[in-house]
């Protein structure tokens, strides 16, 4: 056979890309106060942001989305969608929500006091800032190995259990429940082994605690585990699936990622225990729980991309897409998160920029460079994102410095990656001239959206 691994799906609708001028970047990223995130989309060519609702939908979607049922109490939609996530989690209580961060908000908001403590193996940005918001300790337990960029291990994203085990022991009582991310996001989109997950559930469970898992990348995370786990190659990723989920006790999903659509979310609950308060907060800040804040129509969406989106064809090609534009990066000497992530490949910007001081925010100032370079626009998963300003005007700075490029789902071809390799390395030669930054504007939660900077040198 062919070593080529070809896109497993024809294109059939096509949005054209405005391609810009270097001189026209450097005004709009100056407009955009130096925060890509402020960039208008039009101005992108390469729209790597993030991989959360930005994929392109299948014929079968949007065929679904014409049988949507858009009733306010007990849609259709919604007992169609309910039986799809029961008969793949194990779970019986579903409730909607419009995204994730919504899902983390209405649980965390049922089940944490102030005080709290809540271990994960990392959490992404907006779960550790809807647990901070509440007064909770949002604590990163990911294993060694998942703080080393360069090093190869097959599930970096693994929780490690001895400090998991020495929390449980020594502050058991702050802790409401134990959580682990599949894929891990900050870490560089790196699976936990099935192992792992049945030992973090058996450890929080003999402590009386309950698993709860993000789920947001769960196909990818099954994929994962299929292609590296002994004893997983030959089971469907779907059964891999179902068994991850039979060590969980609940879960939160952004359902923009693995469910392949461009809005949604759920909770799922293995008992009740928290479900009237999760039941009453939704309806104050979402809408009814047959709804939740999405519309019937993108109910329909849902259940069928939670199907799509665990076919394997096209799980192996979208790994497959990150290795390739690794195995680029690395014949250019740029270093990277290794192995590859499933949705993202993460720069190590302290590979491109090793004498850039982490004040002046590396990963930030190559994010800027990228866009300046050939209007690619990643997202930095650093000290401006994990890092805070504190009332004493000092910084706590993240023990990395990454840039991710995260691929929508089903958007770009290879001549898109082979373009961004070029550029990458063509910034590589020229990392003399990139500058770093000063944040001059910032809110307390979540700064990275909404920062204003400045070059360090203006």
């Amino acid at each position: 056979m062919p070593k080529t691994l070809i896109e497993p799906f024809r294109i059939k609708s096509v949005e054209p890309i405005h391609v810009t001028t270097r001189a026209e970047r450097e005004q709009m990223l100056q407009a955009a106060s130096l925060n890509v995130f402020k960039l208008r989309a039009e101005d992108v060519l390469i729209d790597w942001l993030t991989d959360s609702g930005t994929g392109a939908m299948s014929s079968r979607q949007w065929g679904a989305i014409m049988e949507g049922d858009e009733s306010y109490a007990g849609a259709r939609s919604f007992y169609r969608l309910e039986k799809v996530i029961q008969d793949l989690t194990g779970m019986p209580h579903f409730i909607p929500t419009h995204q994730g961060r919504a899902a983390e908000k209405v649980l965390f908001t049922a089940a944490c006091r102030q005080g709290d403590v809540v271990p994960n193996n990392c959490h992404f940005d907006t779960t550790r800032a809807n647990l901070e918001y509440l007064g909770v300790q949002a604590l990163d337990l990911v294993v060694a190995e998942g703080l080393q960029p360069q090093l190869v291990h097959p599930f970096k994203g693994n929780i490690d259990l001895a400090r998991l085990e020495a929390l449980l022991q020594h502050d058991g009582a702050r802790i409401p429940f134990g959580m682990l991310t599949v894929t891990n996001n900050t870490g560089g989109g790196q699976p936990v082994a099935m192992a792992n997950i049945r030992a973090c559930a058996e450890l929080l469970h003999r402590h009386g605690k309950p698993l709860i898992m993000d789920i947001c990348r769960f196909a990818e995370n099954a994929m994962f585990i299929k292609m590296r786990e002994p004893g997983y190659a030959d089971k469907p990723v779907r059964e891999i699936a179902r068994e991850m989920f039979s060590h969980a006790d609940g879960a939160t999903m952004s359902a923009k990622k693995d469910g392949m659509v461009n809005i949604g979310g759920f909770i799922v609950l293995r008992d009740a225990r928290w479900l009237e308060a999760v039941r009453n907060g939704l309806i104050m800040m979402e809408g009814f729980p047959t709804y939740g804040g999405m519309a019937g129509r993108d109910l329909e969406a849902l259940a069928v991309g939670l199907e799509e989106g665990l076919q394997e064809d096209y799980l192996r090609y979208r790994l497959r897409t990150a290795e390739y534009l690794g195995e680029r990066l690395d014949a250019a000497g740029v270093g990277f998160v290794r192995p590859t992530g499933g949705h993202a490949v993460y720069i190590d910007a302290r590979t491109v920029l090793p004498d850039m001081p982490v004040a002046h925010y590396p990963a930030w100032a190559l994010c800027n460079a990228l866009y300046l370079e050939g209007g690619i626009r990643g997202v930095e998963i650093g000290s401006v994102m994990f890092g805070k300003r504190l009332d004493d005007g000092t910084e706590t700075y993240h023990a990395m410095e990454l840039v991710r490029l995260a691929f929508p789902r089903r958007m770009y071809t290879q001549s898109h990656f082979d373009f961004a390799a070029e550029v990458i390395a063509e910034l590589k030669d020229k990392a003399a001239d990139i500058r770093g930054v000063r944040i001059v504007k910032q809110p307390k939660y979540l700064r990275h959206f909404t920062c204003d900077c400045e070059w360090v040198d203006a």
